[in-house]
């Protein structure tokens, strides 16, 4: 295999195709002279440059730009495994021109320019129309990077018009250079668009790095002596410039305990602030509504249930805001926890908002609350419900009790937060599955309180630790994870169309079955119709960009209640369909005639994924159950199985064996452990915006921090920056340090911080 030969001295490379990206040569197009890192981007790299990378990434300044750092590098003595390369997905490549042919199009007027690159073992096409030319430059036996989006053609991986970096075999030093050191020299892969591709912004970072002028290190000298740490400067240029694969292996370990350290300060120090901010204890009472509860309760608490109770009434005793989380598994009994907490609240003359996600789970939380009450203390405490579906006399009557006070629990949707909702004292805000609401709105809820509200978050999605500690640094984490007596084990099942098509007849015959015997079944899609899925409304995205998989239809309410209507096997069944398109009344008595047993099975889409209890369901069925995420299939199993009835759950999918998709189902039914799953979903899942409001997807705010692998660095930068702010509350000998956390918290992450 061709070589590089050693660079000689003279060469001008053309910046279309042909300069070295590691160059580091001045551009005559950027501006000159020192910059810091607060330098607006125009300033410091020019109008046209600083436009395009605001338009790409949305960085403002040259500490935006430095803060992009490489997300892998490569060597020109190394080439990249083509075969492992995802279709639909952006990527960068080191390969080498093995073909180079041109010939002209069948159809019309012009030429086709072919060209076969190769790391050895896979081959891939690059494709030019009218771009004879590039045959000049695409030699056989070049090697170079090559960027774009990987197509797949008649079988075959391609890109079309891909931009490419050849390595200069003229050269970028002066004659003698080493060969070997010069091909081992590690070339920085930037993260990228098709507009700036990674050796453009290469170029452009490495003109601003030697401009750089002093940086302060955020990082106390005493800490980052013991941890080993560069200096901030150092570990900017060695993970920008590095000489040798020691360069940035130090620099990445030094700014990925840097993020770590600067985040968790940030969470500390927030945690500190809520808890300096007064609020109105709320004593336990002896004789009061919690202990009337606790006595006419028919079943026992389990130990953790009592466990976090006595942590949440220690709370909400306390004169400063209490702000917990509490996690648990699906039907481990948070409701019933909070319950006794909101009854604690009353017993001082406080009012309880209760936030649920949907007008459904709002409805059926009510019906619970007055349940568990019973008929004299609901009297007393007249538990009641706002949603936006309410008639106006009942809405003008609800919101009276509200705001007089006569309703010392008040359940709702997202009504709650209307300007014409009021609070006599609110004193506990409970939001049930917070990551269903932005932080917006659940600030405007803490907002109607006369004084700063406890508050209680619950979530039935098990957090890892180390998210916990990232996301939710700031607030105390209650953990419940014994289920109450009585509940039935669940089994799960993998039905793999793609390998067996013929099981889709049993998937019916077993819904058949569980309906002869008395009992009920969930089926549920992704979509509610073919229209919705052209409008790509499919809810929670898919962790994966496989493009085969995203071009197969989409099953959907409305085709699979006509196909089991019109199954032999289900005639007779009552079949009713519950998605959120519905009128809030027709959905609340599909539920209510389902839970009565009035229906016999439910095509439902992820409505039904939090808190519908329908103790006689016994099986799951989830179509297309590739296209949900861990922690929905986790909470949809959760549905059946409540009560005396074991359940069954049918993960239903096509896609292919060893996908991540496929290997995402596998996993859910390879466990009932939530905690488990939760990990195996940090290791499965795309990065995360875990420091916003977006938190499934999309790109990650953390920059070299990842929770999936740097658990224990989270802990000792979370022990070092509690040490530190013992001592220094207010950063005031610390004045890099409350810079680095202003910097970081520009953006919405502040707002998340602030009230998530």
């Amino acid at each position: 295999m061709a070589q590089p030969r050693a660079p000689r001295s003279g060469s001008v490379a053309p910046s279309t195709a042909r300069s070295d990206p590691t160059a580091a040569s001045a551009s005559p197009s950027l501006p000159q002279g020192r910059v810091s890192l607060h330098t607006p981007l125009t300033a410091a790299i020019g109008e046209r440059q600083a436009a395009a990378f605001a338009r790409a990434f949305g960085y403002q300044s040259a500490g935006d730009l430095l803060s992009h750092y490489p997300r892998r590098y490569a060597h020109r003595g190394e080439l990249t495994a083509l075969a492992d390369l995802p279709a639909g997905e952006d990527v960068t490549i080191v390969a080498e021109v093995k073909r180079c042919e041109s010939r002209p199009m069948r159809q019309r007027r012009g030429s086709i320019l072919e060209v076969t690159i190769s790391d050895g073992t896979g081959v891939l096409s690059l494709t030019f129309f009218n771009q004879a030319w590039r045959a000049n430059e695409l030699i056989p036996g070049r090697r170079g990077i090559f960027a774009g989006k990987v197509n797949r053609y008649k079988g075959s991986l391609q890109l079309t018009h891909p931009d490419y970096e050849l390595f200069d075999d003229d050269g970028m030093g002066a004659p003698g250079t080493d060969v070997e050191a010069w091909q081992s020299h590690p070339i920085p892969i930037y993260p990228a668009t098709s507009t700036l591709p990674s050796w453009k912004i290469a170029r452009v970072v490495r003109e601003v790095v030697p401009r750089l002028g002093t940086v302060d290190d955020p990082v106390p000298q005493h800490v980052a002596k013991e941890r080993g740490l560069e200096t901030f400067a150092d570990a900017l240029r060695g993970i920008h410039v590095p000489t040798s694969d020691t360069d940035w292996r130090r620099a990445r370990d030094t700014l990925r305990y840097q993020e770590a350290f600067v985040l968790q300060a940030a969470l500390l120090q927030e945690r500190e602030r809520l808890r300096e901010t007064a609020a109105t204890a709320r004593m336990p009472v002896p004789g009061g509504y919690a202990a009337r509860f606790d006595s006419q309760l028919t079943f026992e608490l389990t130990d953790d249930q009592r466990a976090v109770g006595e942590q949440i009434a220690h709370d909400l005793a306390q004169p400063v805001p209490m702000n917990r989380l509490v996690q648990g598994e699906v039907g481990s009994g948070k409701t019933v926890v909070a319950l006794r907490a909101m009854l604690q609240v009353a017993d001082n003359g406080g009012q309880s908002a209760f936030l649920a996600p949907t007008e459904v789970l709002a409805s059926q939380h009510l019906r619970s609350i007055v349940a568990a009450l019973g008929p004299d203390l609901s009297a007393e405490l007249m538990p009641t419900l706002i949603t936006g579906r309410l008639t106006a006399a009942e809405r003008k009557k609800a919101l009276l009790r509200s705001v007089s006070g006569q309703a010392q629990i008040v359940v709702g949707t997202h009504a709650l937060l209307g300007e014409n909702v009021s609070f006599f004292d609110l004193g506990l805000v409970v939001v049930d599955e917070q990551h269903r609401f932005g932080v917006e709105q659940r600030d405007v809820l803490r907002g109607k309180a006369s004084s700063p509200p406890h508050q209680l978050v619950l979530t039935a999605t098990p957090i890892p630790r180390t998210v916990a500690m990232t996301v939710f640094g700031d607030l105390d984490v209650s953990t419940i994870a014994q289920l109450p007596a009585g509940r039935q084990r669940i089994e799960s099942f993998v039905v793999p169309l793609a390998e067996h098509p013929r099981w889709e007849q049993r998937i019916w015959e077993r819904a058949s079955e569980e309906i002869a015997a008395g009992h009920q079944v969930f089926v549920v899609c992704p979509a509610i119709s073919p229209k919705e899925v052209e409008e790509d409304d499919l809810g929670e995205p898919p962790d994966d960009t496989d493009a085969d998989r995203q071009a197969k239809p989409v099953v959907t309410v409305e085709q699979t209640i006509a196909a089991v209507r019109a199954n032999p096997l289900l005639a007779g069944a009552r079949v009713a369909a519950l998605h959120g398109r519905m009128p809030a009344d027709e959905k609340d008595s599909v539920m209510r005639a389902f839970a009565a047993g009035a229906i016999d099975l439910v095509v439902a889409t992820t409505v039904i994924e939090v808190g519908v209890d329908v103790p006689n369901a016994s099986a799951m069925i989830v179509l297309d159950a590739d296209r949900f995420g861990v922690s929905q299939l986790h909470q949809l199993r959760g549905r059946v199985g409540r009560g005396s009835v074991a359940g069954l759950c049918l993960f239903v999918t096509t896609a292919e064996a060893g996908t991540l998709a496929r290997e995402r189902v596998e996993a859910v039914a390879a466990t009932l452990d939530g905690f488990a799953l939760a990990e195996a979903d940090l290791d499965l899942r795309r990065e995360g915006d875990v420091l916003g409001s977006n938190q499934s997807g999309g790109r990650s705010s953390l920059r070299l921090l990842r929770v999936a692998r740097d658990g224990d660095l989270i802990e000792t930068a979370r022990a070092d920056a509690a040490s530190v702010l013992e001592n220094d509350g207010g950063l005031q000998r610390h004045r890099a340090l409350a810079s680095a956390i202003a910097d970081r918290l520009t953006d919405r992450s502040r707002d998340f911080l602030a009230r998530a």
